[in-house]
C-alpha cells in the first residue's frame, strides 16, 4: 500500500532557520504562479497572499470585507430613495447604513491580516505594497468611525491611526528617497507629522512630539534635510523674505531653522 505524501514541514524549517530579534520575511512564487509572502516564526512559517486579501478569500465576491461594505455605503438606501421621492426624511445626523458590532469585528480581524502583511513587506522594503495596505487600513478606521452602530466600535481602532500613518509615511518617503526625490520625501514626512498632531486632539503638543510615531518620522526628516540640493536654499530664502513681509513670524522661524540645516554653498 502506497504511503501518503508527507505533510511534515521540518525540511522547510531547517532550510530557513528562525533569527530572533528581527522580522524574517521573504517573497516567493507559489505553485500557481501567484506571489506569496512568508514570515519565519519561531514555531513555523506564516504564509500570506501578496496581493488581495492575505488569506486569499473573497468575501461575498469582493476583494475584502472593506470593499464589500464600502460598496454597500455607496448604494442608495430605502430611506434615501424615499427622501428623493419626497415621502420621508431620515433622522438628521443618522447614517442610513450602519455597521453592526459583528461586522465591525470582522473588519478589525481582516485589518489585522493586512497589518501582518504590511509589516512583513516593510521588512522586505516592498514599499509599494506597504503604502497600499496601510492606506487600505486607514480606510477601515474611517469607515468604522463614520458608520459603526456602537460608539465603542467607532473609536476602538483610532488608537492605531498614528501608527498606521507613520508606517505609510516611512514607506512612501523611502520609495521617494530611492528615486532621488528628496524634496518630495520631506513633504510626505511633514504631511504625516501634521496629520498625527492634528489627530491627537487635546493631547498636549509635548506629549504628541514625544510619541514613538512622531520621533521616528522626525528623525527620518532630520537625517534627510541636510541631503537636499543646495539650490533649495534660494527658494527657502525667498519664502523667508515673503513671510517677513507679511509679518508671519512663526513661518519665518520655521524657514530659518530649515535654512540652518542646509549644507553650505560652495563657490
Amino acid at each position: 500500500m502506497a504511503k501518503n505524501s508527507s505533510k511534515d514541514i521540518s525540511r522547510l524549517l531547517h532550510e530557513w532557520p528562525f533569527e530572533p530579534g528581527m522580522i524574517n520575511a521573504r517573497l516567493i512564487v507559489g505553485d500557481d504562479g501567484s506571489h506569496l509572502v512568508q514570515v519565519r516564526l519561531d514555531l513555523g512559517i506564516l504564509q500570506m497572499h501578496a496581493d488581495g486579501r492575505p488569506d486569499g478569500t473573497r468575501p461575498m465576491g469582493f476583494a475584502s470585507w472593506l470593499e464589500f461594505h464600502e460598496h454597500r455605503m455607496e448604494q442608495p438606501g430605502e430611506e434615501e430613495e424615499a427622501e428623493k421621492a419626497g415621502e420621508a426624511v431620515r433622522e438628521p445626523g443618522k447614517s442610513e447604513v450602519q455597521l453592526s458590532p459583528e461586522e465591525c469585528r470582522m473588519l478589525r480581524d481582516e485589518a489585522a491580516q493586512f497589518y501582518q502583511r504590511y509589516v512583513a513587506c516593510l521588512a522586505m522594503e516592498d514599499f509599494d505594497r506597504v503604502v497600499r495596505d496601510t492606506t487600505r487600513n486607514l480606510r477601515v478606521l474611517s469607515l468604522c468611525a463614520k458608520h459603526a452602530a456602537q460608539e465603542s466600535d467607532r473609536v476602538v481602532l483610532e488608537q492605531f491611526r498614528a501608527y498606521i500613518t507613520m508606517i505609510r509615511a516611512r514607506a512612501l518617503a523611502s520609495k521617494m528617497i530611492a528615486d532621488n526625490e528628496l524634496k518630495a520625501a520631506v513633504l510626505v514626512l511633514d504631511d504625516a507629522l501634521e496629520a498625527i498632531r492634528k489627530g491627537a486632539g487635546d493631547t498636549p503638543r509635548s506629549e504628541v512630539d514625544a510619541s514613538n510615531e512622531v520621533q521616528i518620522l522626525q528623525n527620518m526628516r532630520d537625517a534627510l534635510v541636510p541631503r537636499l540640493p543646495v539650490s533649495l536654499k534660494a527658494e527657502l530664502k525667498a519664502r523667508l523674505q515673503r513671510a517677513l513681509e507679511k509679518e508671519n513670524y512663526e513661518l519665518a522661524a520655521i524657514l530659518r531653522d530649515e535654512l540652518k540645516q542646509l549644507p553650505e554653498e560652495r563657490g
